[in-house]
């Protein structure tokens, strides 16, 4: 693969972290936390004696203003973590998303008195919520929140714990990001030694060649062993964390809180459960069958992602590209339309490169309606098929 994978476009969303733009974005976050701190201590007085009319309009209000703030939080934290994912090296891009993450703790803080509120008032939510207004729109949305305003600690507990967030499970998992996308590793390929990042060394898993996958496979748990000690803290710590509050805040267990975030039971998640178990015979005859395909007893580890048949070459990105398009093309032009869209205007970071996250995701960039792709382009075919699935 010689063409090297296109990196995102950010423009459109702000010119850089640096442009009035960005800066006057914000700008509009501060301000707008500190009107709703004066907001929230007149609706705080606002209690179950009252009226139910006298109780909506602050409700719509308090509603307009988390819906607007959040599409601003969310684009600014997108835009940010744009850099900071692609790039652990960018030391200005980790000292804006420090400042943004102390912005977002004191909105934590008035999020969860709004909670809080919202819970005090469930007795009248049927009566407030048949008023047309926001709070109508977003009956189902109170509901939960007020049921979920149990599970609250006191207020200086909740506001203590997100400020410790930023030295606590926050920190934690930066570490873990940094000390990831940082790592290189020496490999030799084809006769030429290259640095790769854990992400392409990653890759080999799926490389035609059982000496490379073995070689890159024994390079990468090299790699895990040097670094176990910092990401087994960063783990306990960051789960450390959520256990400590869970207890605190009265859930049952570790799941409580995670199946409520989710929106289902225990029940169906242990259902769910039950026919991933019952699978397992045949996963077992797949990976029995493609020992035998392979020449072997049994699979060794190197071997789980190994490529079966002849498909060895690699992909250039243009042509991994045409190869989704056509595809998608073959189920539905609609969303053939919408990858073009992502493909053709740079939504999608692929190449990979040292200080860039592994693996891959999606995020929304609410503020210009459009999403943002990451991945770690290879050329293989695995590529082509994390490609549309992110």
């Amino acid at each position: 693969m010689t063409q090297t994978p296109p990196r995102w476009d950010l423009s459109k969303v702000y010119p850089s972290l640096e442009s009035p733009e960005f800066l006057n974005a914000f700008s509009q976050l501060k301000q707008r936390i500190i009107d709703f701190e004066e907001k929230l201590c007149q609706i705080e007085s606002l209690g179950v004696e009252c009226e139910p009319a006298l109780l909506a309009d602050p409700l719509n209000h308090s509603i307009e203003w988390i819906n607007e703030t959040s599409l601003l939080v969310n684009t600014l934290e997108a835009y940010v973590y744009s850099f900071t994912s692609t790039d652990s090296f960018n030391n200005f891009a980790k000292r804006t998303s420090s400042e943004l993450d102390q912005l977002m703790v004191e909105l934590r803080k008035y999020e969860t008195r709004m909670r809080r509120w919202v819970g005090i008032l469930a007795p009248l939510l049927p009566q407030i919520t048949e008023r047309p207004g926001s709070a109508y729109e977003h009956t189902f949305w109170l509901k939960e929140t007020a049921e979920q305003s149990r599970f609250l600690m006191s207020q200086p507990e909740e506001s203590l714990a997100s400020e410790l967030s930023l030295d606590g499970a926050m920190a934690w998992s930066k570490l873990q990001g940094t000390i990831t996308s940082q790592h290189t590793v020496d490999f030799d390929l084809e006769g030429e030694v290259k640095k790769l990042s854990l992400s392409a060394l990653i890759n080999l898993r799926t490389h035609p060649m059982e000496e490379v996958r073995r070689r890159a496979y024994e390079a990468e748990m090299v790699v895990w062993e040097s670094i176990k000690e910092p990401l087994a803290a960063a783990l306990n710590g960051i789960k450390g964390t959520v256990n400590t509050l869970n207890r605190r805040r009265g859930r049952q267990d570790g799941l409580h809180s995670a199946l409520d975030h989710n929106r289902i039971n225990r029940e169906t998640l242990e259902a769910l459960l039950s026919v991933m178990r019952e699978s397992f015979p045949m996963f077992r005859r797949y990976f029995q069958a493609k020992a035998r395909l392979l020449n072997k007893p049994q699979l060794a580890w190197w071997d789980l992602f190994a490529p079966v048949g002849k498909a060895s070459r690699t992909f250039t990105y243009d042509e991994a590209k045409a190869i989704v398009l056509d595809n998608f093309e073959r189920f539905s032009s609609t969303l053939a339309e919408y990858a073009r869209r992502a493909l053709d205007n740079n939504w999608i970071d692929a190449e990979q490169r040292p200080g860039k996250l592994g693996g891959g995701f999606c995020m929304s960039v609410p503020g210009v309606k459009e999403s943002r792709i990451l991945i770690n382009f290879d050329g293989s075919l695995d590529s082509i098929t994390t490609l549309p699935t992110n």
